[in-house]
């Protein structure tokens, strides 16, 4: 008797269907990514049309300066930090919890000194916010 030894078959990859899938998925990929740049966003803040209130009973206005500076009531506050606005907020609602605070914010004006108010808010105790904005004008 006679055994022969058979050689052992290397296994072939096919590559071709291997490409077709990575090409599929690639293309997948390409259609479902959005491409976006947000440096060339242009936004123009903040304009309102809407009647003006009435009554306003307990508010403080904080305006908010281009350079980031506050003034609560039209009294400038020293200094730049949250809880110096904090503070100041404090004094100005006198104890009653439920004052309105409006945020009068420069439309130049840093994000970050809006959040310095809203952020002074919370730490004084003031949960009602609010945003003011400029009337539309009509040509």
């Amino acid at each position: 008797m006679k055994f022969r030894q058979h050689k052992a078959e290397e296994p072939e990859i096919n590559l071709i269907a291997f490409i077709d899938v990575l090409l599929v998925v690639l293309i997948f990929l390409m259609m479902s990514t959005t491409y976006s740049k947000f440096t060339e966003l242009q936004v123009t803040l903040p304009v309102a049309d809407a009647e003006s209130l009435k009554e306003r009973p307990r508010e403080i206005v904080v305006a908010v300066s281009a350079d980031g500076r506050y003034t609560i009531n039209r009294q400038p506050v020293e200094g730049r930090a949250p809880e110096l606005l904090a503070a100041a907020l404090r004094s100005a609602a006198n104890g009653q919890p439920d004052t309105m605070v409006i945020i009068s914010a420069d439309a130049s004006a840093a994000h970050q000194s809006v959040v310095n108010v809203m952020d002074a808010a919370r730490r004084a105790g003031l949960p009602r916010l609010t945003f003011a904005a400029q009337s539309k004008t009509n040509p």
